[in-house]
């Protein structure tokens, strides 16, 4: 992931001091704009220079394509990453609520973000009507399967399998309508997936990996492919492309997460439609640093990255159904062999 580390060396070259743009949140050194090209035919993009956890990002994305939006699931398995915004936004809500209501029905507000996990975990009751403790509102997991009543990843999938070349597969959360009900408007807010033909010599050569030896030497070598060649052995017919545009980006935190997590989403999308693959484009907006996390990241970019690890899906995906009943052991991580980890603060802008 030299291209990563590029990104960082360009914010530290040319980044200027920023305010955030939120309330409680402190300076950043940030650029207009960065991009990372990744194939992943050449591996799977989890930083080596730093140990990530690889399993974090897998739950949290099975969490966003089951359409969840309390944190209760990524609680229980571990996964800290949105609690402060979810504490943050009770903070809000239960302040709103409480200059409403008459003081008997005023909500006890809960002075600690570890004493909200506890209600999390519990899922105690709450007096705010059709609030629970862990709820963000209508954050991506909402926008990604009921966006104004669409199902956006059912539609991608059929559009997939239905018309491949169409240029209508595309991802969006920025629903600036459902903002006010919003823990935090999305960061990574707009994916494209557009296929790519395959060559009659790269099926040939999938068939090479993927076919058992003995239709191997039936097959291969025996006429001129055409598509009754291929038809029998389900050959995938094209890559799947996959371009995502990140309007806020936490680059020593965040971007290792994201790039990691888009490009799974990318697989399984591809598993679905019976696809390889392919490019994945990163596209940042707001490319930024957060001062506290400058001497990490000079440490990181003196790391000499190593080989990418491989990724698998160990279930075959053949609908949403399919999808929505993946699990964390369905996923194996191959050859990963990373330096030890960096540690910086995750700043979600909460009262303290």
């Amino acid at each position: 992931m030299k291209q990563y580390q590029q990104v960082l060396r360009n914010i530290l070259a040319s980044g200027r001091d920023k305010e955030s743009g939120r309330p409680n949140m402190p300076h950043v050194l940030g650029i207009s704009g960065d991009v990372i090209l990744m194939d992943l035919q050449e591996g799977f993009p989890l930083l080596t220079t730093k140990k990530m956890p690889w399993k974090m990002i897998v739950h949290e994305l099975l969490w966003f394509l089951r359409g969840e939006t309390n944190i209760k699931y990524l609680v229980d398995n571990d996964v800290h990453i949105w609690d402060g915004d979810a504490y943050r936004w009770y903070q809000k809500i239960s302040k709103e609520y409480n200059k409403r209501c008459p003081d008997w029905l005023r909500e006890i507000v809960i002075s600690t973000i570890d004493d909200f996990i506890e209600a999390v975990k519990e899922q105690r009751g709450c007096t705010i009507g059709g609030y629970k403790y862990g709820d963000l509102g209508k954050v991506y997991g909402h926008q990604w399967r009921n966006q104004n009543g669409v199902d956006q990843i059912l539609d991608i999938i059929m559009g997939l399998t239905t018309n491949p070349y169409s240029r209508y597969h595309i991802l969006d959360a920025w629903n600036k309508r459902d903002f006010p009900e919003m823990a935090l408007p999305p960061c990574h807010l707009l994916y494209q997936f557009i296929v790519r033909p395959l060559t009659d010599e790269e099926r040939i050569d999938w068939m090479r990996n993927n076919v058992s030896l003995k239709d191997k030497v039936k097959v291969l070598g025996t006429r001129q492919p055409d598509q009754d060649f291929f038809e029998p052995y389900n050959v995938p017919k094209f890559f799947l492309d996959m371009s995502m545009y990140q309007r806020s980006c936490d680059t020593f935190l965040g971007v290792p997460f994201n790039i990691a997590s888009m490009s799974l989403l990318q697989m399984i999308m591809a598993k679905v439609a019976n696809m390889e693959p392919g490019t994945s484009r990163w596209i940042g907006g707001d490319v930024h640093i957060y001062l506290d996390h400058i001497p990490v990241v000079k440490e990181q970019i003196d790391r000499q990255p190593r080989s990418l690890p491989k990724m698998k899906i160990n279930k075959e995906l053949k609908n949403l159904h399919d999808i929505l009943t993946l699990t964390v052991d369905d996923f194996e991580l191959i050859d990963y062999k990373p330096y030890g980890k960096l540690k910086g603060e995750l700043f979600t802008g909460y009262s303290k």
